[in-house]
């Protein structure tokens, strides 16, 4: 297992897997929905709950990613190597 936030901060992992799992039950929701051709506006209501869901899994993610591995690593080779990296991890969240 790879060393990071996610194995460090149990609590975050258990919020984590709660919400993608929430998030995947709202998709497979929108599935059922389109194929049962439910009202446009009731699909577009319930892919806007998948898209709120998961943009709080990455920005929850992210947070912690900041605050815990990328700190460690500044602190560990100066954050000169990491620049690339943080600058990689804010264009993710230019999406949600």
């Amino acid at each position: 297992m790879a060393e990071g936030s996610l194995s460090q901060d149990s609590e975050l992992r258990s919020d984590l897997e709660r919400r993608l799992r929430t998030a995947s039950g709202h998709l497979s929701g929108v599935i059922r929905m389109v194929a049962d051709e439910a009202y446009c506006v009731d699909v577009l209501k319930q892919i806007a709950a998948v898209q709120s869901a998961l943009s709080k899994v990455a920005q929850a993610l992210t947070a912690s990613h900041m605050k815990h591995c990328m700190r460690e690593a500044i602190l560990a080779d100066g954050g000169e190597t990491r620049i690339d990296e943080m600058m990689e991890t804010l264009r993710y969240l230019k999406h949600f």
